[in-house]
């Protein structure tokens, strides 16, 4: 391994060293080696994992820092965050050159942790650990998961759970918040070090902070675009949980859809629903708008400006062009918006599960029966009458090839989702100490697009799990 801690060493104004706090009783639950060895961790042993993730014990040549960081929260500011519960422990130079922050969450207090505890439960471990792997695999920019614990430890919740770690990775976790902070603390001078941190070590390509919030925006809409095609809520998309690098960071009370609903709310601390899934579009730009005021003293003002105003272009433009393979089309026509939004009407009207639809479509042949696996989705067949052959229309007139297009529209739509429902099954079964669901289920995410027949009872949901699925922030 090679351990480096640019962060800690050159930004010493953006972090407060704190050591981590050992966990009563820890247990190494799992160890995501595919991801350990390509970033060269594969030596590290299973009792050094357990000592720096759980004993308090950092390995050799880590130097723990807590990140101050500030951010608007459901709308409003708050100035001072930080990492409240987990701890950049340093960074690892991969085999490729590549560096990864090696970021510990549920380490214990920190001086940003206010009134918490500074601990992770369980629960919540176990899914950021799912979902930062299956969205992976998904090909949506993520964080990723290295090593889960659990513990012994009582952590006090809307019950008594047990604490939990999981360790965490990716090239940076500097958010909007971070330029946020020093913006509105007084400490404006701080931020060209800010920006040329982030572009020697993220985006040595850049030329300066103009280009730099430029490609954030471009970032930012296209996992965005990506989101939305996912099905994918992220729950709290304040802007302390957005990412510089345009990755999908701090899950919380994320949930990918089950039936069709634009207008899904999965965190039941936001009975507004400002972070719904069909608001996750214009949150993202209402974020970067802030991002834009923290940068306003030190980036040219028409720059700033005129990078906002690609965003929507931009988030589109990707959207409709991950759509149009979800559908299995291969060419852009004028009449593919109305295509669309009718498509969405049904699915929403008639609470049709989206991922078996996208999935089950690339069976419809441009002649003959509809897919009978396809109908039983259907609540009422007939209603989608008009719209299948307005699809079949579609399909004939680019020429489109059944076979070919069914392989090219399974490679896109999964076959295996996060649902909500599964992860709690898997929770409840470790909470029991039984960590074999858990296993089955992770390796099914990890090729999500397959068949994978011995896994086919996680593919197929039953009514029963169609319950809401608000979940609170500490899920």
């Amino acid at each position: 391994m090679k351990l480096i801690n640019t962060f800690a060493t050159e930004l010493p104004w953006a972090c407060e060293p704190v050591a981590p706090q050992p966990l009563h009783g820890p247990r190494l639950l799992h160890l995501n080696r595919a991801l350990l060895g390509e970033l060269g961790l594969g030596e590290v042993s299973e009792a050094q994992w357990l000592a720096c993730c759980g004993q308090g014990q950092p390995l050799p040549g880590m130097q723990p820092v807590a990140q101050v960081y500030a951010g608007h929260q459901f709308g409003g500011y708050s100035p001072r965050l930080g990492d409240g519960r987990a701890l950049l422990l340093g960074e690892q130079l991969a085999p490729d050159g590549s560096r990864w922050d090696l970021h510990l969450k549920g380490a214990g207090k920190t001086p940003f942790s206010r009134f918490g505890d500074g601990r992770a439960v369980l629960r919540s471990s176990i899914r950021e650990y799912l979902a930062s792997e299956a969205l992976h695999a998904l090909g949506i920019p993520t964080t990723r998961a290295l090593v889960l614990l659990g513990s012994d430890e009582p952590v006090y919740r809307e019950q008594v759970e047990s604490g939990a770690t999981v360790l965490r990775t990716a090239p940076s976790h500097l958010r909007f918040g971070h330029f946020e902070y020093f913006a509105w603390s007084g400490q404006g001078e701080k931020i060209p070090a800010l920006i040329d941190y982030a572009r020697r070590y993220h985006f040595p390509e850049l030329a300066d902070g103009a280009e730099l919030f430029a490609e954030v925006v471009r970032r930012t809409a296209r996992l965005i675009a990506k989101w939305q095609a996912a099905g994918f809520c992220h729950g709290v998309m304040n802007t302390d949980n957005m990412s510089l690098l345009g990755l999908t960071l701090d899950y919380g009370p994320y949930g990918f859809i089950d039936a069709y609903v634009p207008d899904f709310v999965c965190n039941h601390s936001d009975p507004d629903g400002r972070y719904a899934l069909d608001q996750q579009p214009a949150v993202g730009y209402w974020n970067l708008q802030k991002l834009a005021q923290a940068l306003a003293g030190h980036v040219d003002g028409d720059a700033l400006a005129s990078a906002l105003a690609q965003y929507e272009h931009q988030l589109m433009l990707h959207y409709s062009e991950l759509m149009r393979a979800k559908l299995g089309l291969a060419v852009w026509e004028e009449e593919d918006p109305a295509l669309f939004r009718e498509l969405f009407r049904l699915l929403a009207a008639h609470k049709v599960d989206y991922h078996l639809f996208l999935r089950r479509l690339g069976e419809v042949t441009r002649e003959g029966a509809w897919p009978a696996r396809l109908l039983a989705l259907l609540p009422d067949p007939a209603v989608w009458q008009g719209w299948l052959e307005a699809y079949r229309a579609r399909l004939a007139r680019e020429g489109s090839v059944d076979g070919v297009r069914k392989g090219q529209m399974d490679a896109v739509n999964p076959k295996y989702v996060l649902r909500n429902a599964l992860a709690q099954q898997v929770i409840e079964a470790a909470e029991q100490g039984d960590m074999a669901p858990f296993e089955r289920l992770f390796a099914a995410l990890q090729h999500p697009y397959d068949d994978q027949p011995e896994y086919e009872d996680l593919a197929t949901p039953h009514p029963g799990w169609y319950c809401g699925g608000e979940l609170s922030c500490s899920s």
